[in-house]
Formats: structure tokens, sequence, C-alpha cells
């Protein structure tokens, strides 16, 4: 499955625990990516710096839905059932 246009859902719905370029502690979730541009499309995809996390996060079905809208409840639930309990 390819990106949706213009989604950004996956940049902006998850926390990421590692530096990217312009976030040193990584981000928060429900906080848009500094590497998103304008039309939503990562920055530094396909780049070393990119952290992990992003390049195992791949679209699919289940995730993406038919819109944004889902995708970001998808992954936001999704962030809820796997945060540790401290």
């Amino acid at each position: 499955m390819q990106c949706r246009p213009n989604c950004g859902a996956c940049c902006t719905a998850p926390s990421i625990n590692s530096a990217i370029p312009g976030m040193p502690n990584g981000k928060p979730a429900g906080v848009r990516c500094v590497q998103l541009d304008s039309e939503n499309r990562c920055m530094i995809f396909g780049k070393p710096e990119r952290p992990d996390f992003c390049g195992g996060l791949q679209p699919n079905v289940e995730m993406c839905g038919e819109n944004r809208s889902h995708a970001m409840h998808f992954l936001a639930r999704l962030e809820v059932l796997t945060k540790p309990d401290f």
C-alpha cells in the first residue's frame, strides 16, 4: 500500500522516543513531526537520520483505512494500548 497523499497521520499520532532532526528528544503522541513538509510528506524519508520507528511503520489497510481520520484514531488507540505501565 502507498501512503495517502497529504495524510501524515503516522508522523503525528504516535509518540517517537528516539531523536529526530529538529526534535532531539523525539516527539509526544499527537504532535506533528517537524520533518513533515507543507504537504505532509516526510522530508527525511529514506535518509539515515530517519528514526528506525518510522521505517518500521508501514502503511496498510487496517491502519490507514479510508481516510486520515481513521488512521489518526487507529494510531492513537495503538499508542494507548502499547504505552508501558510505570
